[in-house]
């Protein structure tokens, strides 16, 4: 009996403590949920604030045109920040917030190639000031989820959402800036508006669409928080200096080109030379490949860009160049009277497919037997209708200069065995130098000339 009573005291004991221990579970769950409510609510909230801080940007006439997306800037906002392709060359624009509040704004400061424009705003009549956005002071990181504000396709005060997918991305090879990568759905009209953590925080500026679509495919690009930062202040404070047009044409030193010029895979081979440029005053010469600047290697074609703004302080840069087989330092000077200053670099890649093809290769060729007949001069006077010439980017009148970085003259083309895919340097009736691939035994699918240019031609580089 003694035994019995115990027994069913124990078991009444441990369904009590398993009652308490359910119940500790249910309130901590229920805990857990109530915070989480919570978090989301300040995440809303947040996110509601800093979509108070987006503008939109129209044209101050009668057209009223939509540009494009912009924000205030800083916590007491004096100034918005857009895209300098946002603005154009407007000198001033409307400025359109969420609550229906107009002003206009005047623009007064652009960089085109860093992209980056800002739009002085008038002190409000009754002198309250306007709050801006707050940069987050963590670096965003692989994953962050971040928020795009801004009218995409010209809808107003949208939000979408997505994470960081890369964190420092160099999109175009010309402009020093490493992009943050995300999938916030972001399409024409974004342009401008910020890119903001779930505190509303500013991570950075939406500002590009990957390359191959106007429309959203997944991947977007926003100017990081610090070198807008850098770039706004350098701007309003008249510090930060333009980035030079150094008048030449380049494309990357990839394993194809590399291997005609029995070269390693660096750098950067000099299509041509823009006459009274930088380039030009530096003494570049189609042909050279470009090495290192001030001593540093270029490991990535980008590092160009990147390498020239350092060096701008100092008025001029050290360049190492290849040229016949001899490495040369030359100067490049960043300032000339009559140097474009206000041309922008870009810098397009094309990827070249040079693989042969067929089973029965015929294993050298003459160029007449690929469609290019030769004047006296040496000039190119007759390009054959369909032929591996014609495809390459032959045209009339030019002028064949080297072959594999090798200076030719007349009677070493007349005498000239193609043997494998190889690189020329042309010259045009106009003076312009460009480099072409001839390849018989490619693909024929190539691109016709037209006036004398490669028309698509997305490797050449132009600085």
């Amino acid at each position: 009996m003694i035994s019995k009573t115990m027994t069913i005291r124990a078991a009444r004991k441990g369904v009590t403590q398993w009652m308490m221990a359910a119940l500790a579970g249910l309130v901590l769950a229920m805990t857990l949920v109530l915070a989480l409510a919570q978090s989301a609510w300040a995440d809303t909230a947040a996110l509601d604030g800093a979509m108070d801080a987006v503008l939109t940007v129209r044209t101050n006439d009668a057209e009223d045109r939509f540009l494009g997306s912009a924000f205030l800037w800083g916590e007491v906002a004096e100034v918005a920040v857009t895209n300098a392709h946002v603005v154009g060359d407007a000198e001033e624009v409307r400025l359109v917030d969420r609550h229906g509040n107009e002003e206009v704004g005047l623009v007064i400061a652009r960089d085109s190639v860093r992209d980056v424009a800002v739009i002085s705003l008038a002190p409000r009549a009754d002198g309250s000031t306007r709050r801006g956005l707050v940069a987050a002071t963590d670096v965003a990181g692989l994953g962050l989820e971040v928020f795009a504000l801004g009218a995409p396709l010209g809808i107003e005060f949208t939000l979408t959402e997505g994470l960081i997918s890369a964190t420092a991305r160099q999109v175009e090879i010309a402009v020093p800036i490493r992009m943050l990568q995300h999938d916030a759905a972001v399409n024409p009209g974004s342009s401008g508006g910020p890119l903001v953590d779930a505190e509303g925080r500013l991570v950075g500026m939406n500002s590009q669409i990957a390359d191959g679509s106007r429309m959203f495919v997944g991947i977007a690009y926003a100017i990081p928080v610090a070198d807008l930062d850098r770039i706004v202040t350098g701007l309003i404070e008249e510090t930060l200096l333009p980035f030079p047009a150094l008048g030449l044409q380049a494309r990357p030193v990839d394993r194809k080109v590399a291997a005609m010029l029995e070269l390693e895979p660096h750098g950067l081979l000099v299509d041509g030379v823009k006459g009274g440029g930088l380039a030009a005053a530096a003494g570049l010469k189609p042909g050279d490949v470009i090495v290192a600047v001030n001593g540093t290697d270029l490991v990535q074609p980008g590092d160009l860009a990147f390498l020239i703004e350092a060096a701008q302080a100092e008025g001029e840069a050290s360049l190492t160049v290849l040229r016949d087989g001899t490495q040369q330092d030359l100067i490049l000077p960043f300032a000339l009277a009559e140097a474009d200053e206000t041309a922008t670099l870009g810098i397009k890649i094309r990827d070249i497919d040079l693989t042969t093809s067929g089973p029965e290769r015929i294993t050298s060729y003459r160029l007449a037997a690929l469609g290019v007949m030769l004047g006296d001069d040496g000039r190119v006077k007759e390009v054959t209708e369909n032929s591996p010439g014609l495809f390459a980017g032959l045209a009339r009148g030019d002028r064949i200069l080297a072959v594999n970085g090798q200076t030719v003259d007349a009677a070493a083309l007349e005498a000239l065995e193609i043997t494998e895919a190889t690189m020329l340097l042309v010259e045009a009736p106009g003076g312009g130098t460009r480099h072409i691939f001839i390849d018989p035994w490619g693909d024929a699918g190539g691109v016709r000339p037209v006036g004398g240019a490669n028309v698509l031609d997305p490797a050449v580089v132009v600085f």
